[in-house]
């Protein structure tokens, strides 16, 4: 304590900012910031001799007690403690260490020469277990410089492993946002995309599915939960499953959006998160469509001359106003050998060639230029290519496209 009853912690190198020792051949853990947490004043200088004797690159900070060690305002990445403080005694004193510093390499550093304890210390987290009378500036700094490498290895596993799990769950996600089609009308053809955010790691809620009835209607689902993250992809996942079990019982198109959004108010976390949706009802053969949307963007005409948006009544999105939306059918014509486009609003917000967001208008632009492609899988690969060059990895958001083409008899 300082006279006027403030906390001291005591920075022993000899000039601050300048390290205790070093060389070239430790480069690989230089800079070491190591905590001394001792109450014995002359053991703390015997330490920082041995430092500062040895060829270890190293700042230390001395503290007395665990709660100056709570106050110490940096991040060491090594800390030498004596277990029998003040405020804290033997694996009690390690564990409060371990749990306020978990990405240190601790080194239990006492006066005691008992093998069961310095067995238990490392058993509990320690990475070593010194006795006092036994270490000098050789064998310090080899410890510490061990420990230090140790525990950046195991950090960096432990990292590789969170990251591999991470990659197995967004991979199970994946596989319920973007489920195989189940048609039995061979004469349909659906082409689908899924493009990750090019910023992150992490899925967000854009799923799609498409199903056909027993009536041979093919009905489509595209739509986009807000925002990004494990959330929105599993509530996402179970959007798509409610949508997919209602339409193949057999429910109106308006009931299966007011079923879908009493599952979201149900299952999301947080009263803010919405979703869009666009549904399609298509009967093969014949070029009348039925359209629904919870506010989720028009799907796209394509035919041989262009792309257009096509005509349709927009309800609220699913969640925004619970037991308030309204969602009405549209009944829209398709020409004869033209497709529908469905899609994400990952697509509009992607970045142009000048800096500023695609929107709509260019996203029909391009669209419109690559619809001589007669194949449905080169058109789509084409329109996104075009897209992702313009964007060059800027946008974070996902990117989902349901390409739907089926034969038409010309009338209605």
């Amino acid at each position: 304590m300082t006279a006027d009853g403030r906390t001291a912690v005591t920075s022993l190198p000899d000039h601050d900012g300048v390290s205790l020792g070093g060389s070239e051949a430790d480069a690989s853990v230089a800079g070491i910031v190591i905590l001394l947490i001792e109450d014995d004043l002359g053991d703390a200088v015997l330490v920082r001799e041995y430092l500062a004797d040895s060829d270890l690159d190293a700042r230390l900070h001395h503290v007395d007690t665990l709660r100056q060690a709570d106050e110490f305002g940096g991040e060491p990445e090594c800390i030498l403690l004596d277990l029998h403080l003040p405020d804290g005694q033997g694996l009690d004193a390690l564990r409060h260490v371990l749990q306020r510093w978990p990405r240190a390499a601790v080194l239990v550093l006492t006066g005691l020469n008992d093998a069961a304890t310095g067995s238990a210390a490392v058993a509990a987290g320690a990475q070593d277990y010194l006795v006092k009378n036994q270490v000098d500036e050789a064998i310090l700094a080899r410890t510490v410089r061990y420990a230090v490498q140790r525990k950046r290895v195991q950090t960096a596993e432990r990292r590789l492993r969170d990251s591999r799990l991470q990659a197995h769950e967004n991979t199970r996600l994946q596989r319920g946002l973007l489920p195989k089609p189940l048609l039995t009308d061979t004469t349909v053809t659906v082409v689908s995309r899924y493009l990750p955010g090019q910023q992150r790691s992490l899925l967000g809620g854009d799923f799609y599915d498409v199903v056909q009835t027993a009536d041979g209607t093919v009905h489509a689902l595209i739509g986009d939960v807000c925002g990004n993250g494990p959330d929105e992809a599993a509530l996402g996942v179970g959007l798509r499953y409610g949508w997919r079990t209602l339409t193949l019982a057999g429910l109106r198109k308006a009931d299966r959006m007011r079923l879908l959004e009493q599952v979201l108010v149900a299952e999301r976390p947080h009263d803010g998160m919405f979703a869009t949706v666009c549904t399609v009802g298509i009967i093969p053969g014949r070029n009348e469509v039925i359209l629904l949307s919870a506010g989720h963007p028009a799907p796209l005409i394509i035919s041989p001359d262009g792309a257009y948006p096509a005509p349709i009544t927009y309800g609220l999105g699913l969640g925004m106003a619970p037991g308030h939306g309204r969602w009405r059918e549209s009944r829209i014509t398709v020409p004869a050998g033209a497709g529908l486009l469905l899609f994400t609003d990952g697509v509009i917000e992607s970045f142009a060639d000048d800096g500023t967001r695609l929107g709509e208008e260019r996203f029909i632009e391009i669209a419109t230029r690559r619809a001589t492609i007669a194949d449905p899988d080169e058109y789509i690969d084409a329109l996104l290519a075009d897209i992702q060059r313009a964007d060059a990895g800027r946008h974070s958001d996902d990117t989902a496209v349901l390409y739907l083409r089926w034969p038409t008899t010309g009338n209605g």
